[in-house]
């Protein structure tokens, strides 16, 4: 990928570790995570983390708020604070990536079915060229769907229509 390639990391915060419920696969889709942050850094390419900012467990300051200690940012990456399931809305998003020249966007993170889709959609509006990667986005179960049913379906739903999937293995910067 060329350098006007971003790697976006959404939501992947303490509190998703921090409830009764688990992840869908829980430990994979972080270990997925950290080698595209891995593999990012190593190329050079930009990583921004997306860090959901609320009341309750996502309250600026608390440690369920912070970026989870897995993948600390490092000094020069981008955090962007987002009141919404959209990172765009309402965030410094939009300027961080146009003052690094970003035109495509491999997304990973939390939840699936919430900020993770409306990133991806929206970015999709804006004109950006995202991969979404498949292994590495997760969500709990819902009482309709399980969290595994709901990953495929947004995989199917995303995938060729508002982004293209690949595997994390298949991502390279």
């Amino acid at each position: 990928m060329e350098q006007s390639t971003a790697l976006l990391i959404i939501d992947v915060q303490e509190a998703m570790f921090s409830y009764d419920l688990k992840l869908y696969d829980e430990e994979g889709v972080m270990d997925r995570i950290v080698s595209l942050q891995q593999k990012a850094r190593l190329a050079g390419t930009p990583i921004v983390y997306i860090q959901h900012t609320e009341d309750e467990e996502y309250t600026k300051g608390t440690p369920t708020w912070q970026i989870s200690h897995r993948i600390t940012p490092q000094k020069g990456e981008v955090i962007v604070e987002k009141p919404t399931w959209d990172a765009f809305h309402r965030t410094e998003l939009q300027d961080e990536l146009q003052k690094l020249g970003i035109t495509d966007l491999v997304i990973c993170g939390m939840q699936s079915e919430f900020c993770l889709d409306t990133t991806i959609r929206r970015a999709y509006s804006m004109g950006y060229k995202s991969v979404l990667v498949s292994d590495a986005h997760s969500t709990f179960d819902n009482g309709v769907l399980s969290s595994r049913e709901i990953v495929k379906h947004h995989n199917a739903i995303i995938g060729g229509r508002f982004a293209q999937l690949r595997a994390e293995s298949e991502v390279q910067f």
